[in-house]
């Protein structure tokens, strides 16, 4: 009997070991919260709000939320925020696949003087977690998420991963 819970321990050890552990510890390891969050029930409650996508156009043309400006991450230009959003006060939710790279575009745009910017938790995975809509570059509905990689992918659940 001993040798089973043994071999139990070692099995549950292993797996352990190689699972990505949840978007929680992996917010609270990397993101310093500089950047307010708003969660995804809060998030679909707003109005009169401007909903930044930080991911790669090629993330954002798999799948974005509704009406999300793309605004990239690499190739971040400020200009094409100040273009679109002239008054600093307007409320701005940046997100990401998880919350990461949002949160140095959001720190990017207070650095520009917006003043009501938060980063949305969990980002596009949470929202697809959420069974939230996402609308694919032909603004048609779709089950399908960029995962961004197969290690961000494995905190992709309810949605088709696509690389």
């Amino acid at each position: 009997m001993k040798k089973y819970y043994c071999l139990f321990f070692i099995l549950l050890l292993t797996i352990s070991c190689y699972t990505q552990p949840p978007i929680e510890s992996v917010l609270k390891k990397y993101n310093t919260e500089s950047i307010p969050y708003i969660t995804v029930d809060s998030l679909t409650k707003r109005n009169n709000i401007f909903l930044l996508d930080t991911r790669e156009k090629a993330e954002y043309d798999v799948s974005h939320i509704k009406n999300a400006l793309y605004v990239g991450y690499n190739f971040f230009n400020i200009e094409t925020v100040t273009n679109k959003i002239k008054n600093k006060k307007s409320e701005i939710i940046v997100y990401c696949s998880i919350g990461l790279r949002s949160e140095d575009i959001g720190e990017r745009l207070k650095k520009a003087g917006y003043t009501n910017v938060t980063n949305l938790y969990g980002g596009i995975f949470e929202w697809k977690k959420k069974n939230n809509p996402v609308y694919d570059s032909k603004n048609k509905e779709t089950n399908k998420v960029h995962a961004y990689s197969k290690f961000w992918g494995k905190l992709l659940t309810n949605a088709q991963k696509i690389y």
